[in-house]
């Protein structure tokens, strides 16, 4: 018993006081608040209550407030935003404006054969032309070394010299110039989160896409200064399959930069009435376009193939035989055996008879431009005229329906400059105008084929979009 005494003893020192007390006094003690109640209280009165003695936990909860919004205001800002600017659109259609004219200025500096006067490349120092004549005089001897230079201008002199310079030099400097413009804005509207995560990988394909063609450009010019690359005594010239790539990878940067411009664009269009926008796509989702939307993105397709064959055309200057038109000759094709000669099989079982013939033979290349050229124009008409007939004319949406008419516009002015530039056997200023129509043909291919195509984060954004502004 007398052990007990002194444990009876503790629990009666610390038991709560609420056992030992009345309830009238226990009614009479300020009740305690808790941490998260004297938090709401600071934060809702702080303002209008007098200064109150500084303690830790006034201060914890004051740095709590105070940090919660900076943080979340810091994570808001280092977030890709869903839709990207409209200055970054802007932007793509200016450096798609741009890459439209150094390709049409590539195209003179190839007609006015100047793309071989400058036998180097350096890709730094190379902005800065010939300053001093002693400069000159190095430049031109090095051309004089060139198998273009031995073979066809033996008599050049340097004043003519430095015109075809300038004109390789402006086109060099241009592509620089589209390098640059494009390179720097896009790591700036990365690092300022300006563009969506979709657009960023976008902005990194076309760089390195822009910094690849650079290198494609002097693969190509390296190609025709070589004497071993074409046959002895023939005309020096680059080599047509690289030359081909050079422009396909043009075209490609180009259409590249057009649809991520439109795509912004037209996001935001439809940001400003999701409803009606949903109820566009739900009009370009329907069965009744199939066949008219797959179409159109088939043209997209045969429009840059029939392109790339007249980047053949031009790499073998077969531009300038059978400069007539429908027939080449004395029918619509030349004799088989010329289409098929055996001069350009390099294997004794001439199993690469075809596609030798196809790829190198001026004769049966121009057949091939000509072919694909009358199947792209007969396809677009044909094309608009489905656009306008049964079901598809009652539901086709009225974007799509000025886009195919646009397109037929397009592909007619093309034709008529193909055949004045045949006929008229490659004048510089029609042959440069047939050059710049064909990356307007696929332009307005592109257009169109956006127009029946809205990806699905988009369709996504504009349901979230519209669900928010219900509620």
């Amino acid at each position: 018993m007398a052990s007990l005494v002194p444990g009876m003893r503790r629990l009666v020192y610390q038991a709560p006081t609420r056992f030992f007390a009345c309830n009238q006094c226990l009614a009479r003690q300020p009740t305690a608040t808790s941490r998260i109640v004297s938090l709401v209280r600071w934060r809702g009165y702080a303002s209008q209550a007098s200064p109150q003695p500084t303690t830790p936990l006034n201060k914890l909860a004051q740095d709590m407030y105070t940090r919660a919004p900076a943080k979340e205001a810091e994570k808001v800002k280092r977030a890709f935003p869903e839709t990207s600017s409209k200055g970054v659109a802007y932007w793509l259609l200016g450096s798609a404006a741009s890459v439209f004219g150094i390709v049409v200025f590539g195209g003179l500096t190839r007609l006015t054969e100047s793309g071989l006067s400058i036998t180097e490349w350096r890709p730094v120092t190379g902005s800065r032309p010939p300053m001093t004549a002693e400069d000159w005089d190095s430049e031109f001897e090095k051309y004089r070394a060139s198998p273009e230079f031995k073979l066809l201008n033996p008599h050049m002199t340097l004043d003519e010299f430095k015109k075809i310079y300038f004109m390789e030099w402006g086109h060099r400097l241009w592509g620089r110039f589209v390098g640059m413009s494009f390179v720097l804005p896009a790591v700036y509207f990365v690092a300022r989160r300006r563009v969506s995560p979709k657009m960023a990988l976008n902005l990194l394909g076309i760089s390195t896409l822009i910094g690849f063609q650079g290198f494609i450009g002097w693969w190509m010019v390296k190609s025709g200064l070589k004497d071993d690359l074409f046959a002895p005594g023939s005309h020096p010239r680059v080599s047509q399959y690289r030359l081909t790539t050079h422009l396909g990878t043009a075209f490609i940067c180009y259409s590249w930069m057009l649809v991520s411009a439109l795509s912004i664009l037209r996001a935001h269009s439809m940001r400003a009435n999701p409803k009606a926008a949903l109820d566009t796509i739900k009009a370009i989702q329907n069965p009744a376009l199939n066949v008219f939307r797959r179409t159109a993105f088939g043209m997209v397709a045969l429009v840059f193939i029939t392109a790339m064959s007249g980047g053949l055309v031009a790499g073998l200057d077969a531009g300038l035989i059978y400069n007539e038109f429908p027939k080449m000759g004395l029918g619509l094709t030349p004799p088989k055996s010329e289409l098929f000669d055996k001069f350009y099989s390099r294997k004794e079982d001439r199993s690469d008879l075809w596609w030798r013939n196809m790829l190198e033979n001026p004769s049966t290349v121009q057949m091939d431009h000509r072919i694909l050229a009358v199947s792209t124009f007969t396809a677009i008409l044909a094309l608009y005229a489905y656009s306008r007939t049964g079901r598809v004319a009652a539901v086709l949406p009225k974007g799509a329906k000025k886009g195919s008419l646009g397109l037929v516009h397009l592909v007619t002015m093309q034709a008529a400059l193909g055949i004045s530039t045949l006929i008229y056997m490659v004048p510089i200023p029609l042959a440069a105008a047939h050059q710049a129509g064909s990356l307007a043909v696929l332009t307005g291919a592109l257009v169109l084929a956006q127009r029946m195509h809205v990806p699905r984060p988009t369709v996504r954004m504009l349901e979230r979009r519209l669900k928010s502004m219900k509620h």
